[in-house]
């Protein structure tokens, strides 16, 4: 059983996901229009700055219809209950825990949990999620980890952030257990 709850249409659906950190209000249009202009149709904010949910929202009324807003940097049962809140399109987290993991499954929004290690992704697979973020992706073994972990687990699919630009976006993409990528080069 899968319970990851659309996550896997999302990512097939938006192969590029813009990790968005916003520090004032007024950035939000631009952003939003730059990547509407790229022809990217989703974001994610993250939720680390006093803006964040504001942003969130305020991002959420002027996308157009059809654009997905995701919320990242999920650590706490709180953020999920935010999210529910604010209807979000999507989470995301740095890492997981089975707890966190299940809080996330129980929020009905489609997630996206982070791991960097093999037993991460054992613990991951154990509850039942197959759809994972390898973060951070340049300190985890870049391309030479995702190629270990295509034969070693392989019904693993991978969105890796942290250190993802345009110089190695595509060639991760590429790869047959690489479903998206996600960074803030993309702004």
């Amino acid at each position: 059983m899968n319970i990851q709850n659309g996550i896997q249409q999302l990512l097939v659906a938006n192969s590029k996901i813009p990790v968005v950190t916003f520090h004032e209000l007024d950035q939000v249009e631009e952003v939003l229009n730059s990547l509407l202009a790229k022809n990217i149709q989703c974001i994610e904010i993250t939720l680390r700055t006093s803006v964040a949910a504001e942003a969130i929202k305020y991002c959420q009324k002027i996308a157009p219809e059809g654009f997905s807003v995701g919320v990242g940097t999920i650590l706490y049962k709180e953020q999920i209950e935010l999210c529910q809140e604010l209807e979000v399109d999507f989470m995301v987290s740095p890492g997981a825990t089975k707890m966190l993991i299940q809080q996330m499954a129980s929020s009905g929004i489609p997630f996206l949990p982070g791991v960097m290690t093999p037993s991460e992704i054992l613990n991951a697979l154990e509850s039942s999620c197959r759809y994972l973020k390898l973060f951070p992706f340049n300190l985890a073994g870049g391309e030479k980890a995702l190629k270990t972990y295509a034969n070693v687990f392989p019904a693993v699919k991978f969105c890796p952030t942290g250190g993802v630009g345009a110089g190695n976006f595509q060639t991760l993409l590429d790869m047959p257990n690489v479903l998206s990528v996600g960074g803030s080069w993309l702004v």
